[in-house]
């Protein structure tokens, strides 16, 4: 199947990130209206790029952590197309990388605060624009890290448990309403998220630490932030009509081993 998602509504944030920008440029490619999103001061450029049609392209900076802003942002994207079809919950951030008795208690909140109050602001505001179409698909970036243990990445785990919480919760209360929440799991995912992690567990040997990394996984290797975008298509298709709360792996097998 094509997955078409002709003319459908589509808001993401994080959009000038790697698995956003992916994402944007595959319902694209399938005909989706994108809404992007991402704090001030981001690189849209690609994302422009890629979709040179201004038509179907409304970049609008926001910080997910500011319900005003977050709000204002869902208030545009209705007042230019009506509706919001998809939502691709999306932003986030890793954090430091310590070990718990040294992890900044600073850090902590700022990772819980944009992955976690983000995802549920994200949730809170678009929730009530589908409700009123009567339908909608809304896909939250969790991690395998939402699903196993990691260490020196306290925040980052924590954060992502909580998001395949709120996509449990989101998903018994409003599947009666037409609107089907799911999250993504991703594993490791040739990207800059990835590679500060890989820094900030081993400075100056980051390239070792990737490698080292990559051999635990049983596909030996990193995922591509399309073979991301061509999941959280598919969710966002009627094609996952009857999908409704469900945690997708997307890991090369890593949490399976």
């Amino acid at each position: 199947m094509t997955h078409a998602m002709t003319d459908k509504i589509v808001l993401i944030t994080g959009a000038a990130g790697a698995l956003g920008l992916a994402a944007a440029m595959l319902l694209a490619a399938r005909g989706a209206i994108i809404v992007a999103t991402d704090v001030a001061g981001a690189d849209f450029a690609p994302l422009h790029a890629a979709i040179p049609d201004a038509a179907r392209l409304l970049v609008i900076p926001a910080d997910v952590t500011d319900e005003a802003a977050f709000g204002l942002v869902v208030a545009k994207a209705v007042a230019a197309f009506g509706t919001i079809d998809v939502f691709f919950n999306n932003a986030g951030i890793e954090g430091p990388v310590a070990p718990i008795p040294d992890f900044p208690t600073d850090g902590f909140r700022r990772v819980m605060d944009v992955n976690v109050t983000g995802i549920f602001l994200g949730l809170k505001l678009v929730i009530p624009v589908m409700a009123k179409a009567g339908s909608g698909s809304i896909i939250n970036s969790s991690s395998v890290a939402g699903l196993t243990g990691s260490a020196g990445l306290c925040a980052y785990v924590a954060s992502k448990h909580a998001v395949l919480g709120l996509t449990r919760a989101a998903a018994v209360e409003w599947g009666g309403k037409g609107i089907r929440v799911n999250c993504i799991n991703p594993g490791p995912i040739d990207s800059r998220m990835m590679a500060s992690i890989e820094e900030g567990a081993s400075p100056g040997a980051a390239a070792a630490v990737h490698d080292g990394f990559a051999a635990t996984i049983p596909m030996k290797r990193y995922g591509t932030p399309a073979e991301v975008a061509g999941l959280v298509a598919f969710l966002a298709s009627d094609d996952a009509g009857y999908v409704n709360g469900a945690a997708y792996t997307v890991d090369g097998g890593m949490t399976a081993a």
